[in-house]
């Protein structure tokens, strides 16, 4: 058999998504817990990652956890309504807000069901984001904005907890595999 003939492959917007973002936010709710564990076994405070960035011209941690909760959640719904359309940011707060914020994240992920989520494919969205208008169908704007967007913010989260000591890798990034089940 030549490269490239073979099986067709069929997947769903819901498989391309959903569980995408849910093994993501998953994992980073686990490295935000790993964050708590490691200033309490310190004496340390987690909300002096609050306002820590990588470097000076970065937004701070606070800003890369609420980006990927709201790409993952409102880049779904932007998918649904057709607007991309997230709450307003709400800057600096507690480390336990930001721990809530991947907790509410999980929560609405988990009640998008594959016949919802499904049901938008090939959804034509005409997105202004800032100055730019940008045509998406649904899958594009999930494949092609939201989930970049989202991964970006996640692991540069992960980034700066670890440039700061917090004793974290790959495997706390990668999260649960979505491995097929043994027979």
């Amino acid at each position: 058999m030549a490269q490239g003939e073979g099986k067709s492959m069929t997947i769903s917007l819901y498989d391309l998504s959903v569980p995408t973002f849910l093994q993501t936010v998953r994992a980073v709710r686990g490295f935000l817990d790993r964050a708590v564990a490691h200033c309490m076994n310190r004496g340390t405070d987690p909300d002096d990652f609050v306002t820590a960035r990588l470097f000076d011209d970065m937004a701070p941690f606070h800003f890369q956890i609420e980006a990927a909760w709201h790409h993952a959640v409102w880049g779904l719904e932007a998918a649904k309504t057709g607007m991309f359309a997230p709450p307003a940011l709400v800057g600096p707060v507690p480390f336990a807000d930001l721990q809530a914020m991947m907790g509410k994240a999980e929560k609405a992920l988990e009640a998008f069901t594959p016949d919802e989520v499904n049901a938008w494919a090939g959804k034509k969205l005409d997105l202004q984001i800032g100055s730019r208008m940008l045509a998406f169908t649904s899958e594009t704007l999930i494949l092609s904005f939201s989930l970049p967007n989202f991964h970006f913010h996640a692991v540069t989260a992960y980034d700066i907890l670890r440039s700061r000591g917090v004793p974290i890798g790959k495997r706390d990034y990668e999260g649960r595999l979505r491995t097929r089940s043994a027979k």
